[in-house]
């Protein structure tokens, strides 16, 4: 299955989560369409483990395969799977990218990495799905610091995750251990997940 191309603010309305996270999208707290605000469809169980589903997958932007591939190594890991795939999720190069601040959205941190724009300890990493550990330092070669987007993407970061330090001289982030779940989405229920890929 490939990535989603389409509209951002009707997805966000349809899954009832803000996919970009600045909340702009969800204006209309109701789905997209003529029928969007007096819809009175009741959602089946099935239903509800789907939109779970979803709102994660499009949350971090990968397609399904993958999305689902990344699902099975959680299961094989010691502990919770559903907690194991979130940090896994999180644990994403584009998605360290982006919550460094080194880009606004998931979308343009991908485009970062694609580009051959970031290291991790010091050599250069361009697969966005690349699984970083702990104690690597994700940084931007030399040339990629003076970018125009990434100095406007760090001036406007909100928050920096507390399992992440950033070095302001050196232009780079620690990821200094694997985050909780009290620190990731509250806004998903991964039990629905596991209990959908469980049928």
């Amino acid at each position: 299955m490939s990535r989603y191309t389409g509209p951002k603010f009707k997805l966000s309305r349809r899954l009832g989560i803000s996919l970009s996270g600045t909340g702009k999208d969800l204006k209309r707290p109701f789905p997209p369409g003529q029928h969007g605000p007096n819809s009175r469809r009741k959602v089946s169980g099935y239903g509800l483990q789907l939109m779970e589903k979803q709102k994660l997958r499009h949350m971090y932007g990968l397609g399904e395969k993958q999305f689902h591939n990344l699902y099975t190594r959680a299961t094989k890991m010691k502990g919770i799977a559903g907690e194991n795939f979130m940090v896994l999720l999180e644990s994403r190069l584009d998605n360290l990218v982006y919550r460094l601040g080194f880009a606004n959205s998931r979308a343009g941190a991908r485009q970062l990495v694609a580009h051959g724009h970031v290291t991790v300890n010091g050599k250069k990493v361009d697969i966005a799905s690349y699984a970083v550990s702990v104690g690597d330092v994700i940084g931007l070669r030399e040339r990629s610091r003076s970018l125009k987007s990434v100095k406007e993407a760090l001036e406007n970061r909100v928050h920096l995750p507390n399992y992440l330090e950033f070095n302001d001289q050196a232009v780079e982030g620690k990821y200094v251990r694997l985050p909780e779940r009290s620190e990731l989405s509250q806004e998903i229920d991964e039990k629905q997940i596991v209990e959908f890929y469980s049928r």
